[in-house]
């Protein structure tokens, strides 16, 4: 069984391009080369994005390869398939990485015990409800990456494959 995806670098320092590069190549096992462009939303960095396929778990591998790097803005999605959910990984410096489940429909699904852990802090006082629903839903990070998102927009994309 296999899903498909896309893989969004935001925002990335010419430096890191390359490694980059060689991270996803070592996830789908072929070789990786990006069609880097200027992201004017950050001066001085770059933006790539290309389509993947591979089995169920390569975005979880994928933003795993590249949430070390504290100067890169990523998100990873993958395609609900018959065997699996899909899902969106979102990262900032800033934030860190967000990870949600996607269901069939395009819908953030959170899992009940997520839900009564924030309800529970709410009636503690260690947060505020709405607060902590936007943190469940990666508004953070949607608000932080949005300028980012739109300054790609005309993008080439690529489609790649893995090699099972």
């Amino acid at each position: 069984m296999t899903t498909r995806g896309v893989l969004y670098v935001h925002a990335a320092p010419r430096a890191l391009c390359p490694h980059v590069e060689w991270a996803v190549a070592g996830v789908l096992g072929v070789r990786v080369t990006l069609d880097w462009i200027r992201q004017p939303a950050a001066p001085g960095t770059w933006r790539a994005e290309f389509s993947w396929q591979g089995e169920p778990g390569t975005a979880s591998k994928l933003a795993s390869a590249l949430r070390g790097w504290q100067l890169l803005r990523f998100e990873v999605t993958a395609e609900p398939c018959a065997t699996a959910e899909g899902e969106r990984y979102s990262a900032t410096p800033e934030l860190g990485i967000f990870h949600a489940v996607i269901g069939m429909h395009g819908d953030i699904l959170i899992p009940e015990d997520r839900l009564r852990a924030a309800m529970q802090r709410a009636r503690k006082g260690e947060g505020d409800l709405e607060a902590e629903l936007d943190k469940l839903l990666g508004k953070p990070w949607d608000d932080e990456l949005e300028p980012f998102r739109y300054a790609g927009e005309g993008a080439p994309v690529r489609w790649l494959h893995q090699v099972v």
